[in-house]
């Protein structure tokens, strides 16, 4: 499995997207963008050993290490805007070693990025759950 994005679309590159997003309709534009961009999931992988649990939506992990121990996760959900917000936390987590992912402060990231404040609680505690279904795969 490779990155969802290739290389194309890193931590860095969502931050500049963000940074020069003015409002939150605007920052919800770039993540439904970002959305249309991470392929579907295969339905058969669409099962319950991948969902994700404290997630409202549907939404599904999957995660392996390459040979250089890096990490790969394609995520996928039935609802746009969850999954727009899979492609924020991929851009950060995908393709670091599991220090890199242990160490990387998805607070501040999500402060930088100004998405906490505008999400429903209920999205907000989704988005928690993807980032720690990840690095829980990652401390595997």
């Amino acid at each position: 499995m490779t990155h969802p994005f290739g290389t194309e679309i890193t931590d860095a590159e969502v931050r500049a997207l963000f940074a020069a997003a003015q409002g939150w309709e605007a920052r919800y534009k770039q993540l439904i963008k970002l959305a249309k961009q991470l392929p579907p999931l295969a339905e058969e992988h669409r099962v319950d050993a991948n969902a994700i649990h404290g997630c409202e939506s549907q939404a599904w992990l999957l995660a392996e290490q390459d040979a250089q121990e890096r990490w790969q996760f394609h995520c996928d959900s039935d609802a746009r805007i969850v999954k727009g917000l899979m492609a924020v936390v991929l851009a950060a987590l995908s393709n670091k070693t599991s220090a890199e992912i242990a160490t990387f402060d998805m607070d501040a990231y999500f402060e930088e990025l100004q998405l906490l404040n505008h999400l429903s609680p209920s999205r907000g505690n989704g988005l928690r759950a993807v980032v720690s279904a990840i690095k829980a795969k990652a401390e595997s």
